[in-house]
């Protein structure tokens, strides 16, 4: 007998063959919410009756499952298929690099929960909306003659801008020609990856490390070299052993997650490493600019006097991640290498912003700016380590605190296994939270203890200390250990 086109299909029937492929590509994966009926019947045209109708019969095949006042979900034992995007590929030849990029997949953004400890976001009460309003109707009101392609290195203002910053603010010297703007530092990351190393090329990280620039060097052929970090950043003494290698990247101003810095004998290690087997260092100065106890300590790179280190900075932890505006400091011998690549890569960063940036540098509106941040997420630093205190007291050991916009909470009495349970409890009382476990590559090097990174810049005190209590109420309503 044969099967009944789907147009001859009750439309409930539809609807459900419609969920199922959509459940089998990853669209909505285990656990997920589905919207509500009345919600998706709106949408489709059709009564609330007939979508009621499908979600039943899913229910009924184990598709999806219900509680009392609770959302209709996937249910958690359901496998998921090929995502769209690999099944995309499959039919398409990819690269290797492409093939690669697929290989680990990035989070995918979504709505986060009410109140967020995710890292990379800022509180919107903090950006300078008078100040960037008036520096951008300066550049507004001036009205250039031609519009056209601008330096790909960036605005000569900004960059004459920068270098005058740099130098005021992290003791960095550098010509203009140095200087290349780039949408954030991830760009500026991908950069040195694509220029810098070649299939099979050994490249050092810290471990762990930040994830997002892991990948951009394993998407580039790099073999990765993790180093263990300490309280005091990357262990340099542990070069010796690995040998020569292409590049390494670190964070030396606040190791990413850990927060150590790296102390100045240790400083002048790596860069005698890297002279000596012809290395370059990627610096990654992401929120040097956070210090609570003390001044900014100033750059590697102003150590450096064989031109081995490419400097990355960012306005994403000082103004806003949606501005897309970072910059790189590279060696005079690399400056053309890097220009080329940016002009292939996009022609330019935004003209606007770069301009308004430049302006508010120039006036003296981006470090008054900074300052007023750095006092506010002091507060909000401070709230959540008390916070923490009262809620864990003992049970919590903090990490990294001593600057930036995150720390580590480590949760001395829970395995490293509790970590997803852990965030699924949290998330559940409306919090977000996130292990540290991803962050390693090499999963053996890591404490046998669970370990959150709680950025606390993007909300206010008060929010802190209710999804801390919320947190702990969470866990102590018991947890699933994952292995």
């Amino acid at each position: 007998m044969d099967a009944a086109s789907p147009r001859t299909l009750p439309v409930s029937a539809r609807i459900g063959a419609d969920l199922k492929a959509q459940i089998a590509q990853g669209v909505y994966p285990p656990g997920a919410a589905l919207p509500s009926t009345r919600a998706l019947a709106a949408e489709l045209g059709v009564s609330r009756t007939t979508v009621t109708a499908a979600y039943d019969q899913l229910i009924a095949e184990g598709y999806l499952e219900t509680r009392p006042g609770g959302r209709t979900r996937v249910a958690a034992g359901i496998l998921a298929g090929p995502s769209p995007a690999a099944a995309a590929a499959a039919a398409h030849h990819l690269s290797a690099f492409g093939r690669r990029v697929l290989a680990e997949p990035l989070p995918q953004g979504a709505p986060g929960p009410a109140i967020d400890f995710l890292y990379g976001d800022l509180s919107g009460s903090d950006f300078p909306v008078l100040a960037w309003r008036r520096a951008l109707n300066a550049v507004l009101l001036r009205r250039p003659a031609r519009l056209g392609y601008g330096d790909p290195r960036g605005l000569p203002e900004l960059r004459a801008a920068l270098q005058a910053y740099l130098w005021r603010a992290r003791g960095l010297r550098c010509g203009l020609d140095q200087i290349v703007v780039v949408n954030g530092s991830q760009q500026g990351i991908d950069l040195c990856a694509r220029l810098l190393v070649d299939p099979g090329d050994r490249v050092v990280m810290e471990d762990p490390g930040y994830r997002t620039a892991r990948q951009a060097f394993a998407a580039a052929g790099a073999a990765i070299l993790p180093v263990p970090v300490d309280a005091e950043g990357l262990q340099t003494g542990c070069l010796a052993g690995i040998g020569p290698a292409r590049l390494a990247y670190v964070t030396p101003s606040h190791q990413f997650p850990l927060g150590g810095v790296l102390p100045a004998a240790r400083r002048q290690a790596l860069l005698a490493w890297a002279e000596s087997c012809g290395a370059t260092i990627v610096e990654d100065d992401y929120d040097g600019e956070y210090r609570f106890d003390a001044r900014p300590v100033e750059a590697l790179v102003s150590l450096d006097r064989a031109g081995r280190v490419i400097y990355v900075g960012t306005v994403s932890k000082t103004l806003s991640p949606q501005l897309r505006l970072g910059y790189l400091v590279v060696p005079p011998g690399l400056s053309e290498a890097f220009t080329q690549a940016k002009r292939l890569a996009d022609r330019q960063a935004p003209g606007l912003e770069q301009a308004a940036l430049a302006g508010l540098l120039a006036e003296g509106g981006y470090e008054r700016h900074l300052r007023q941040a750095r006092r506010r997420n002091a507060a909000r630093r401070a709230a959540l380590l008390s916070a923490l205190a009262e809620s864990f007291g003992g049970e919590v050991r903090v990490e990294g605190a001593a600057a930036g916009l995150h720390l580590v909470a480590w949760f001395e009495s829970l395995p490293a296994a509790a970590e997803a349970g852990m965030a699924a409890s949290a998330r559940a009382v409306g919090v977000g939270v996130y292990p540290v476990g991803p962050l390693y590559h090499d999963a053996a090097s890591r404490p046998d203890r669970a370990g959150l990174l709680l950025g606390f810049a993007g909300s206010e005190p008060d929010a802190i200390r209710t999804g801390i209590r919320r947190l702990a109420a969470a866990l102590a309503g018991g947890i699933s250990v994952r292995g």
